[in-house]
């Protein structure tokens, strides 16, 4: 299955931007609660006022504010940034830790973040389990569990290690253009014939080619309905 949706996305990527291992480290931060989309809007102004950590640390926070208000929850995320920031300063002299027990152990960063940041900005694959990864692992099978942690150690056991981070692209990929939450494409899958949940969502193929929220990449294959 994993083979397949690589086949459908191989251009699944991280839709943060960025430039280092701070500013992705901060995006994904500022992602909570809001799309990728939005915090790539802001996070230029952002890193061009307050470039690195201990600039971000001294930063005002009132003017911060405004730089984070359209992501939403823009005081919590200000304060959120703030104390990372410090920390980042005081105890690693303005750097990103490229170590997993080093980064869950900063101020607002959690397992996701850490693999996203360790898999795009160091190179270390990690599994990264949103709300779209976990809800497309236990519909495909791969595992019963809702802790997010359990969830990326049982996938984990499952695929390769070099593969986990490109993995994690894919099916939050899949998750955002055709496993949708409410309405799966079902009929426009391309793994929809090993999947136990295939039905829950739209099965006839033109139907669910029109619920496709992405334009396939050239020479990626459609499936029926998609062409």
């Amino acid at each position: 299955m994993y083979r397949t949706l690589h086949q459908r996305y191989p251009y699944a990527h991280c839709e943060l931007d960025f430039d280092n291992p701070l500013q992705l480290l901060v995006a994904t931060v500022l992602s909570a609660q809001t799309t990728d989309v939005t915090v790539n809007k802001v996070t230029p102004a952002l890193f061009a006022r307050w470039p690195t950590a201990a600039d971000l640390a001294g930063a005002d926070r009132a003017e911060m504010e405004e730089v984070l208000r359209p992501t939403g929850f823009f005081r919590a995320k200000t304060n959120s940034v703030l104390k990372l920031a410090a920390v980042l300063v005081d105890q690693h002299d303005g750097e990103v830790p490229g170590r997993l027990q080093d980064l869950v152990k900063l101020p607002g960063v959690g397992r996701k973040t850490a693999n996203v940041v360790l898999g795009n900005a160091f190179g270390v694959p990690g599994i990264t389990v949103d709300t779209h990864f976990g809800r497309l692992a236990r519909r495909m099978g791969w595992t019963d569990e809702e802790d997010p942690v359990k969830v990326e150690h049982a996938v984990g056991e499952l695929v390769p290690r070099k593969d986990w981070t490109m993995l994690s692209h894919v099916l939050i990929f899949h998750g955002r253009r055709t496993c949708h939450a409410r309405r799966p494409a079902c009929g426009a899958c391309p793994v929809a014939q090993w999947c136990p949940s295939h039905g829950i969502g739209e099965t006839d193929p033109d139907k669910a080619a029109q619920l496709l929220k992405y334009e396939l990449a050239p020479g990626a294959q459609p499936t029926k309905g998609e062409a």
